[in-house]
């Protein structure tokens, strides 16, 4: 026979509470890439498309081969937090189709083509186990702890890391 008492009723609440606390500990935060740009410096949307494509104030393009904005700010909002963030991949360490290393970017082709978005929109991902991949244009999630710090590789300074990650197909696109 079980006895419940107001006892074990509030131990069962406080066992339930913890669990929940514990569960909501390991979800991760879904970001999007405009929340890796602090509140204070996103620009509005024409002045990203200056920005990142080299408009002029006529629209036509300033020059298809201007360099990566370097002069953006960063923000440390969510450093050392688990988060997740979709987005496309350029493998750095592959192994056939095995990816172990990749920068994560918000849209297709960014840093194969030319220019490669500014740092705040670039996350350097060191996945936990390596990811197969089916090509370049593939649309990932990836989740994992990150870390607000500039990197420097060939392609483009990179303002994010993100460590011990997992890498998944994405379609919600």
């Amino acid at each position: 026979m079980i006895r419940i008492t107001r006892r074990s009723l509030a131990l069962g609440g406080t066992l339930a509470l913890a669990a929940s606390v514990v569960r909501g500990a390991s979800d991760p935060l879904a970001l999007e890439w405009e929340d890796l740009i602090p509140v204070d410096a996103r620009a509005t949307m024409f002045e990203q498309l200056v920005r990142d494509f080299g408009l002029s104030g006529e629209g036509s393009l300033a020059s298809a081969f201007a360099p990566q904005d370097r002069r953006v700010a960063l923000t440390t909002e969510y450093n050392g937090r688990y988060v997740s963030l979709p987005g496309y991949m350029v493998p750095l360490a592959f192994d056939g189709t095995m990816v172990r290393e990749m920068l994560l970017v918000p849209y297709v082709g960014a840093c194969i083509h030319v220019p490669p978005p500014p740092p705040n929109q670039i996350v350097m991902v060191n996945a936990s186990e390596p990811y197969e991949t089916t090509g370049y244009f593939e649309a990932i999630m990836v989740t994992g702890k990150i870390t607000t710090m500039a990197v420097e590789t060939e392609l483009a300074e990179i303002g994010y890391v993100m460590t011990d990650a997992t890498i998944e197909p994405y379609d919600a696109w």
